[in-house]
């Protein structure tokens, strides 16, 4: 088929990501039917991605997919809950093909395997704009169990688990605007790993947490906002992965460098809320589950977001992603 679908084609040729799970009724109805997990809560996350906006024009649409799905899991992740199925709105441009939209689905038939999560409904139509698209995510945690932004207190360390600006700079090795030597950072940027495995460590020991979509200053300034304190950054312990770390050695200003990175968004990181008295284990049990966690600043009295390098306040005009 070179023509793009109708509605039920694409509907039909989407049947396989349901991956046999019966709640997605075969796509046949307007609806999914979830029972209830005893004991356990629905966690629902939702995130949209505009091309142009959240994407790159002309991007290859397998890893348009497995960006879209990543990144919202990402969500549940820092809930601390367990993804098993999702959602999917597509709003298609009608210059898209029917090779388009196959690739598409490759993406997301491979990711859905990789993460265990079932297409269990949705919507398309098409759209004189941009290719649109919306995922709506759902996990499960043991009952009152999810990590919520509102939990940190004054003295409770701020800590990051996984690399810090392989966003920003991803965005701009995929435009071919800086070197990335082994492609490393261009690859988190459209295939950024959700850290689903921190989830028994989270729900163990992390007070608060969020992920880190809109940058690191801004989303520590979210779990601030929510738990009613403030929160204070040491930028020179910021974690960087080896593509990060070559970039940011070669640039003149190494504190706006930084600043640069804390902010860019897109990183997929979790920023937690520990108590000062449980980092080392949390840590410890991090690096066991192969992420990095570093403890890069705290949780205090006074409202706002601060951040320092080298002992120096930088002056702060932006904290992330303005959407």
């Amino acid at each position: 088929m070179t023509e793009p679908p109708d509605e039920f084609a694409w509907i039909d040729r989407l049947s396989p990501l349901t991956r046999g799970d019966s709640r997605a009724l075969r796509l046949l109805d307007d609806a999914a039917v979830i029972p209830g997990r005893p004991g356990h809560d629905l966690v629902v996350s939702k995130d949209a991605m505009v091309e142009g906006v959240h994407f790159p024009e002309g991007a290859s649409p397998d890893l348009v997919a497995r960006r879209l799905l990543r990144t919202n899991l990402s969500d549940l992740a820092a809930k601390a809950a367990e993804p098993f199925g999702y959602f999917l709105m597509t709003a298609w441009p009608s210059d898209r093909t029917w090779a388009d939209r196959e690739a598409f689905i490759r993406g997301l038939a491979e990711d859905g395997e990789a993460f265990g999560v079932s297409l269990l409904g949705g919507d398309t139509v098409r759209t004189p704009g941009p290719l649109t698209l919306s995922a709506t995510v759902l996990g499960w945690t043991p009952s009152g169990r999810a990590v919520l932004r509102s939990g940190a207190r004054p003295g409770h360390a701020a800590v990051v688990c996984g690399p810090i600006g392989d966003g920003r700079l991803g965005l701009l090795a995929s435009k071919g605007e800086i070197s990335d030597a082994d492609g490393s950072l261009a690859a988190h940027y459209y295939t950024p790993r959700p850290l689903l495995c921190l989830r028994p460590l989270l729900q163990g020991l992390a007070r608060a947490a969020a992920d880190v979509s809109d940058g690191l200053l801004a989303d520590s300034g979210a779990i601030a906002r929510a738990s009613g304190v403030g929160v204070s950054l040491d930028l020179g312990r910021l974690p960087l992965s080896a593509g990060g770390a070559a970039w940011l050695s070669a640039q003149p200003d190494p504190a706006s460098s930084r600043l640069a990175l804390a902010t860019g968004g897109d990183d997929y990181a979790v920023v937690c809320a520990i108590e000062a008295a449980e980092v080392a284990t949390f840590v410890k049990g991090a690096a066991a589950l192969g992420v990095s966690a570093v403890a890069i600043g705290v949780f205090e009295d006074a409202p706002g977001v601060r951040a320092a390098f080298e002992g120096l306040p930088l002056a702060l005009t932006e904290l992330g992603w303005r959407h």
